[in-house]
């Protein structure tokens, strides 16, 4: 089975395409993913998986694994915007790349992967929109291309399992919008809480979904029913994303991650089968990197052909997250 692109090929062709944010605390141990050196010497450490993962320390993300569950916990911690941004894109990168890495030997240190969230009431609000703007203004195509097929490569190895049959959950806590969506779709099990919504806005401002939202989505709805989810721009509720089959399960706010544990233990006793299961339905209805990545060049090309209007359209839309992460973040400083 095919695996995401070399990590540091990754890491390196994108951070020279996207120019230098502000630099958050501890980004610098953080801005370059491993070498092959790096990852022969993770294998032969002597430490076990879990003191390995807990010695990474990253800007954007929170990672660790619980024995108990067999799972391995990687939740994103935006320091900017909670969209994939260079510097998260590069944090996740690594992370696939350890964990591609612990499970190449067979030992199977845990079965399954979660991806959530640490950002009060947002998974994720997706891409960069600002740096798509100012890419598209600037006729930069090459580095709308890295920036997107930096996303795809980040969505298929949740896919695929990392080539190795690791089962991936995505647990929603708070909103899933265009790529932030795109990447949950990814996994093979969505569990939504209540009061997470759902939606792909990209039409709002004349563009579509191009990191995987049609592939995987078409594979969960149908082909009509993604069309009409992608081009109708409308937030869904949990509820509703479910009746549509978008997602897996929906429970109260605040009962996310008992959700997960419990969906872990009640599947113990037939693990391999369904770990088999979901083998087979990537092979019934597989997505293929070079299906994403042609998906994301057409999507660069239209990117590129947007109109002045709108651009302004997409440059309101990062102002309005904007303002709803500092709602946010006064909120946590005030209540916690």
């Amino acid at each position: 089975m095919t695996f995401i692109h070399d990590p540091k090929q990754i890491a390196t062709s994108f951070a020279s395409s996207v120019s230098m944010r502000t630099a958050t605390p501890g980004a610098a141990s953080a801005m370059h993913a491993p070498s092959p050196a790096d990852a022969n010497h993770i294998e032969a450490s002597d430490l076990s998986a879990q003191a390995i993962v807990a010695r990474k320390n990253y800007s954007d993300l929170d990672v660790c694994i619980t024995e108990e569950d067999r799972a391995f916990w990687c939740f994103m911690k935006p320091q900017e915007r909670p969209s994939f941004t260079r510097q998260l894109l590069i944090d996740l990168t690594d992370v696939q790349h350890m964990i591609k890495t612990l499970l190449a030997d067979g030992s199977a240190p845990f079965d399954y992967v979660v991806l959530g969230s640490h950002a009060k009431g947002v998974f994720n609000l997706g891409g960069d929109l600002t740096l798509f703007a100012d890419k598209i203004r600037q006729r930069d195509r090459d580095g709308l291309r890295k920036y997107a097929r930096a996303c795809v490569a980040v969505g298929y190895a949740n896919h695929s399992g990392y080539g190795s049959g690791a089962m991936t959950i995505a647990l929603l806590q708070g909103d899933a919008l265009g790529g932030g969506f795109e990447s949950a779709l990814s996994c093979d099990v969505l569990i939504a809480e209540r009061q997470a919504k759902f939606g792909l806005p990209e039409v709002l401002f004349n563009l579509y979904p191009g990191m995987g939202a049609y592939s995987f989505l078409s594979r969960r709805v149908g082909m009509l029913k993604a069309e009409e989810i992608i081009l109708g721009g409308k937030t869904y509720t949990a509820e509703e994303m479910l009746a549509l089959g978008g997602i897996d399960m929906v429970v109260d706010q605040g009962e996310g991650e008992r959700a997960v544990r419990d969906f872990i233990a009640r599947n113990r006793s037939r693990q391999l089968a369904l770990q088999a299961i979901y083998k087979v339905r990537r092979r019934v209805n597989p997505v293929s990197l070079e299906e994403l990545n042609d998906i994301t060049d057409l999507w660069v090309d239209t990117a590129l052909r947007l109109s002045d209007q709108d651009l302004r359209r997409m440059c309101r839309i990062a102002a309005a997250q904007d303002r709803f992460r500092a709602r946010n973040a006064e909120l946590t400083a005030k209540f916690g």
